[in-house]
């Protein structure tokens, strides 16, 4: 699919019609789903409709996010059985149930959002139904896994939950941005299904760290053991000649304790200052006069500024972990637009020289998953001036 000829969500489900659990063949439910299984095949695709249905609010986008999620299911390796939209008595409402060619059964339940309280008993029931179906063995051949499309960093109900009633050992959640960051690494590097059930049942409810180590190597190109630098000095030497100008784009992800959006406004917005880790790419690199724009994960590029000083170490109270960012720069006064990002579907992709020669259309979630130098075309382009 060019990306002259990429069509979008909204006007895929306009084609469709409404999405609904109406029994037959031959309606707007199965036309989705044939659509997704005959036209939908590279991850970069499922990315984009992904963010698009987290865009646009509705009931419509809603269930074509949970048809979305079981899909990319089946590129990590799973056989698929599609769930109900809405659950009705005497059938089982699960959104999914994935089987794994090892026998392992894995039923999701997807939310679009940790804003309101999840409980787990209906995923834990989904389980036991399947069991008493004869579907699944057992407990010990299943794992209920929730798949949060916008996780609140304020909220940890869910995780919480689990941990308090004592279901390590049978439910889990994973963010949908990790869920395709799993399936970017079966595409890309030596990562089989096996290597990802390895990641999805982990002796913790949260399956995120473990995808993010995993993405952060991908997204460097580099093995472990080439990880390790030079210890770092107290202030960086200026690295580039005097008067060169870089341009830069940084991944920002919210944490426990704000999201992508407040972190930016809080450090560059109000106190006008950033910071990166001892092993962040470019950090050497990093001067004044250099330009900087920031990309929520998932999201878009929602902010830009100027570099005003070179990094040094210290630390800040408002970087809410010091000790894995401890190198603090200046930047000139920002300019935001979190509420209107810069999205980087794939009609953009396909104007920026950093794509030049890719194919717009396949994976890219390398381009903004570490800190990397751009031009001064691709940085005017992906901060919308």
């Amino acid at each position: 699919m060019s990306v002259k000829s990429a069509i979008s969500l909204t006007q895929i489900l306009n084609l469709v019609g409404k999405l609904d659990d109406s029994s037959g063949d031959d309606n707007p439910r199965e036309r989705f789903r044939s659509f997704l299984g005959e036209n939908v095949r590279e991850v970069v695709q499922i990315r984009d409709y992904i963010q698009e249905c987290l865009r646009l609010k509705g009931d419509q986008y809603n269930c074509a996010l949970q048809d979305l999620i079981n899909h990319l299911g089946t590129f990590l390796g799973f056989t698929v059985d599609f769930g109900r939209y809405r659950g009705v008595s005497g059938q089982l409402g699960f959104d999914g149930h994935w089987v794994s060619p090892s026998g392992f059964h894995v039923v999701i339940e997807v939310k679009t959002t940790e804003a309101y309280a999840i409980k787990t008993s209906p995923l834990v029931g989904y389980v036991d139904g399947l069991i008493s179906e004869k579907k699944i063995p057992d407990w010990t051949s299943a794992l209920g896994l929730f798949v949060v499309g916008e996780p609140d960093p304020d909220l940890r109900q869910l995780e919480n939950a689990i941990v308090a009633e004592r279901r390590i050992s049978q439910l889990r959640t994973i963010s949908v941005e990790s869920l395709l960051s799993l399936a970017d690494l079966m595409t890309d590097y030596d990562v089989d299904h096996d290597d990802v059930l390895a990641v999805i049942r982990p002796s913790g409810p949260k399956v995120d760290p473990i995808v993010d180590l995993m993405t952060r190597l991908m997204a460097q190109g580099v093995a472990p053991q080439d990880l390790e630098e030079e210890p770092p000095t107290e202030v960086e030497l200026l690295p580039e000649p005097e008067g060169e100008v870089n341009y830069w784009l940084t991944p920002v992800k919210s944490d426990e304790l704000a999201t992508a959006e407040e972190i930016v406004y809080s450090l560059v917005g109000e106190e006008k200052i950033y910071a990166f880790g001892d092993r962040t790419p470019g950090r050497k690199h990093l001067k004044p006069g250099d330009w900087m724009c920031f990309y929520a994960t998932g999201k878009g590029v929602i902010a830009h500024a100027k570099i005003m000083s070179l990094p040094e170490r210290k630390k800040h109270p408002k970087i809410h972990d010091p000790e894995k960012y401890p190198w603090i720069f200046r930047v000139g006064k920002g300019k935001f637009y979190l509420d209107d990002p810069v999205i980087i579907d794939a009609e953009l992709r396909g104007r920026l020289e950093v794509f030049k020669g890719r194919d717009p259309n396949k994976p890219w979630a390398w381009f903004v998953q570490a800190t990397r130098k751009l031009s001064s075309h691709d940085f005017t382009i992906l901060t919308n001036q």
